[in-house]
C-alpha cells in the first residue's frame, strides 16, 4: 500500500490501475482491521471523540453540527451537562452514532 500511495495522488484517474489496486487494497485492509481488532467504544464520549477525529472535527465544528455553543459541547464532553433530546438526535443523524450507545449514556 505504501508503494501505492507514493504513486496515486488527488489528481490520480480514478479509472487507472493504480488507483484501482490501491482502492481495493484498502477497502480490504479495513475490512481485515474491522473484523480482527473491532473497536467498541466503552462510552459516548469516546465515540464522540473518535467521530470528531475521523472528521477533524473540533469542539466549535461540533458544536456547530449540534447547534450549540462550544462551551457546552465541553460540558457534555466532560459529563458536567446531559444531552438534550434534540443533541443526542443530531449525533445520532450527523455524526452517525449509533442510538442505543446514546441512550445507554
Amino acid at each position: 500500500m505504501e508503494e501505492l500511495l507514493k504513486i496515486v495522488g488527488n489528481d490520480t484517474d480514478p479509472t487507472s490501475p493504480e488507483f484501482q489496486e490501491l482502492d481495493l487494497l484498502s477497502d480490504q485492509i479495513a475490512d481485515y482491521e474491522a473484523h480482527h481488532y473491532p473497536f467498541e467504544p466503552k462510552n459516548l464520549k469516546e465515540m464522540i471523540e473518535l467521530r470528531m477525529y475521523q472528521r477533524k472535527l473540533k469542539q466549535k465544528d461540533l458544536a456547530k453540527v449540534l447547534g450549540i455553543s462550544p462551551s457546552r459541547v465541553s460540558e457534555i464532553l466532560n459529563g458536567k451537562r446531559n444531552l438534550t433530546f434534540e443533541h443526542a438526535k443530531a449525533l445520532h443523524i450527523n455524526l452517525n452514532i449509533d442510538a442505543e450507545l446514546i441512550l445507554r449514556s
